[in-house]
């Protein structure tokens, strides 16, 4: 029996619905029903998926393989489950339909009311305060700004969680959140932050007593990053910025300047395949290029040393290319990069560095498959 994925719209990208999928069915106690049902509130739309699941029946005890049910016939054997139902959502994740902003209604069609086509810097930053104010409520800042609980009575007070970011940052009273007084600077401050404070609960249990409500634990912060990303990025694109936050490399978390989806390709391709040294070199390189603000002195220095490492395998590449080799090293002694001697070419558009750098770059990625292919030959 197949489950209908029609009526569910996942809200996660699907490979981190995946992968706590599959760690909450490794969960081998009783309580790993509570931690899909959570996982199952987070990540869908609606409440249709929770409530399907929970209609199942109780799976049996876990075995010490908790994916025994994808044996042939176990369904049949054992009867429909919850865990045999979740093994089989997980496992289709990839086919799910994302969740999407409902088409626009007739105001915003008559061209009235609010659209992202209208989009303005200020109404970027309520979003945002809007996307983090929903971690919040999910329990995602408890690990760094804590929780009250009635049976604990900690004091905890906005300037608590103000002097966290602000140990940050540098900057007092950001909390609670207040768009309309932020710069460009606090914006983009407050983007990087949330990243590195947020911290995916995995567990959460009601308390009852005098309203207390839900109290979160086992945070981590790998799936809370993740999910982070993939809304600011969303957000940042609606509104036209030219920056992103970055998901890889030396600058994992940081706002850097938005490249087409090829070379961000290449920057995962060379950031793989090498040896430690050469990988944080490359990794420098690339967050030296591409961080907020980058000017030519830092794009110079970026190239200088993808340079260096193409120097360290130039015997390499004039083995493979030739006396064409020759030609990526002048562009490095003859122009205004490395050598800075007064006989130098410097007169030429800052777009040029541009060039160079992915020219460099997708060489040592060339590099580093070439010798991948000399040590698995």
């Amino acid at each position: 029996m197949s489950l209908d994925l029609s009526n569910y719209e996942l809200r996660w990208p699907a490979p981190l619905f995946a992968s706590e999928g599959e760690r909450v069915l490794r969960v081998p106690n009783r309580w790993w029903e509570d931690q899909a049902v959570w996982l199952l509130t987070e990540a869908f739309a609606g409440t249709t998926v929770v409530a399907d699941f929970e209609e199942l029946p109780n799976s049996p005890a876990p075995s010490d393989d908790p994916w025994a049910s994808t044996t042939p016939g176990w369904g049949e054997r054992q009867g429909r489950d919850k865990r045999d139902w979740l093994i089989e959502l997980v496992g289709r994740a990839s086919e799910l339909c994302r969740a999407v902003e409902p088409r626009p209604y007739w105001p915003q069609r008559q061209g009235r009311g609010l659209s992202h086509d209208g989009s303005t810097p200020r109404d970027s930053r309520r979003d945002f305060e809007r996307i983090v104010s929903d971690f919040a409520d999910s329990g995602y800042l408890v690990e760094v700004f804590g929780e009250d609980c009635v049976d604990d009575p900690t004091e905890l007070s906005d300037a608590d969680a103000s002097r966290v970011i602000e140990r940050r940052l540098g900057i007092p009273d950001l909390w609670p959140l207040s768009p309309a007084t932020w710069d460009e600077d606090t914006f983009f401050g407050l983007i990087e932050v949330f990243h590195d404070l947020l911290s995916r609960p995995r567990t959460r249990r009601f308390h009852s007593y005098a309203g207390c409500g839900w109290h979160h634990s086992e945070f981590h912060n790998g799936p809370a990053r993740l999910l982070y990303r993939s809304k600011v990025n969303e957000l940042l694109r609606e509104a036209g910025s030219e920056y992103e936050l970055a998901a890889e490399g030396e600058d994992l978390g940081r706002l850097v300047a938005v490249t087409d989806d090829a070379r961000s390709a290449l920057v995962d391709h060379a950031l793989t395949g090498s040896t430690p040294d050469i990988t944080a070199r490359v990794r420098h390189a690339v967050a030296l290029f591409r961080a907020r603000g980058a000017g030519a002195e830092s794009k110079r220095s970026a190239i200088v040393a993808l340079a260096g490492i193409l120097e360290e395998r130039r015997a390499l590449l004039k083995e493979q290319l030739g006396k064409d080799e020759g030609a990526l090293f002048d562009i490095a002694n003859r122009y205004d990069l490395r050598h800075r001697r007064a006989d130098q070419r410097g007169d030429y558009d800052e777009a040029f560095l541009d060039w160079i750098f992915w020219w460099y770059l997708g060489t040592v990625e060339l590099s580093n498959r070439l010798i991948a292919s000399r040590i698995g030959g």
